[in-house]
């Protein structure tokens, strides 16, 4: 009988332990979720910046240049 209750708590602890791995597999998943979400936020405006330089230039290059500045000064204002 101690075997049986002893197996019966083993397979709870070990039910536990595989529970208490997958909340924290999703807790790092959700932080990584909202820091991507928050990311593309602040990009969107240096998207659109991007994009209008390179429709009125033509030029990738002008328009990486705006990007970095504007995403520059994004992050910038963030902190």
């Amino acid at each position: 009988m101690d075997i049986a209750y002893a197996n019966i708590i083993l397979a709870v602890l070990g039910s536990l332990e595989n529970d208490v791995i997958a909340l924290i597999a999703l807790v790092i998943l959700g932080l990584i979720i909202i820091f991507l979400i928050r990311l593309i936020l602040i990009l969107i405006p240096a998207a659109l910046v991007a994009f209008v330089v390179w429709y009125l230039t033509g030029s990738l290059f002008w328009a990486g240049i705006a990007f970095l500045v504007i995403a520059a000064l994004s992050v910038l204002k963030k902190l």
